[in-house]
């Protein structure tokens, strides 16, 4: 499926045959419970995104990351103990018939009810930030899953971001943006007033959501946008190639950047913006 999206795309290859529903669904509750389904759970504990009554749209894109969460959500439902609804919801931004076509099919045999909506979104970036599309469509993508989830009547939107999306937007930020920032596990809208984003596959690594998809036999969306497929020079593979090769010499150096973002020391850094506001230390220097 690598020609779909143009070449350069990273395509994740199954390693087995494609499993039956039963056999995908099994692995998660115990070939991958320790990695994927306690990690899971631990995060929507931790940071209480999934609450009595809320009604979750789930972000599909076809990836390897939503096509698993879709999954735990179902898992979650199925087993938990928290009464809550679920919507799934996918996006078409203008995907080559073929993508849709692999969308479609991934979400039958995973028996995901989703819910296809169009948006000419790659037509409207192309048109209007061709040299620089991705910041605009994501923005734009993310305004219409919002929108879709309002008309839902969702209180929650889910998306698939992972620990290592986390880590790697934390130094983009110290490195490129000259700011420290994290990519938080929840977030109120303020564009959207009752809803909010969740992320709950915050603490399961990327590389375990490869496993689990190779050996599940699944063929997932990837890089499937056509205005950006022949852009170069991505910061985000830039910083993830940076820190495996940390990895090397300190192998638990992707968790202390996660851990740094929770240990921050407000009376050892220079400056700090709460809002609008920004402060300096120097604000509080001569109090007691």
């Amino acid at each position: 499926m690598s020609g779909i999206a143009g070449e350069g795309c990273k395509v994740l290859i199954p390693t087995e045959e494609r499993k039956t529903l039963e056999e995908i669904e099994r692995s998660i509750i115990k070939k991958y419970r320790k990695k994927i389904w306690s990690k899971f759970i631990k995060a929507i504990k931790d940071y209480e995104l999934v609450q009595e009554g809320d009604k979750v749209a789930v972000a599909i894109s076809g990836g390897k990351d939503s096509l698993l969460m879709a999954k735990l959500f179902q898992e979650l439902k199925r087993h938990g103990q928290v009464n809550f609804e679920l919507e799934f919801i996918a996006m078409d931004p203008g995907y080559h018939p073929n993508v849709r076509e692999l969308l479609e099919d991934n979400c039958k045999h995973l028996n995901i009810p989703v819910n296809i909506f169009n948006a000419d979104i790659f037509e409207v970036v192309d048109k209007i930030a061709r040299e620089y599309p991705c910041y605009m469509c994501a923005r734009m993508r993310r305004g219409a899953l919002y929108a879709k989830a309002e008309e839902l009547g969702c209180n929650k939107l889910a998306l698939g971001h992972h620990f290592n999306d986390v880590i790697e937007t934390t130094m983009l930020n110290v490195l490129y943006a000259g700011n420290f920032k994290t990519m938080l596990p929840k977030f109120k809208s303020t564009n959207f007033t009752g809803l909010e984003l969740i992320r709950p596959l915050y603490y399961i690594e990327e590389n375990d959501i490869k496993r689990f998809t190779e050996s599940s036999g699944i063929w997932p969306l990837n890089c499937a946008c056509m205005v950006a497929a022949e852009k170069i020079g991505n910061k985000r593979y830039e910083i993830k190639d940076m820190i495996a090769e940390l990895k090397k010499n300190f192998k638990d150096v992707d968790k202390s950047i996660f851990q740094a973002a929770q240990n921050v020391s407000m009376d050892a850094i220079l400056g700090w913006q709460k809002g609008d506001k920004k402060y300096s230390y120097l604000d509080f220097y001569d109090e007691e």
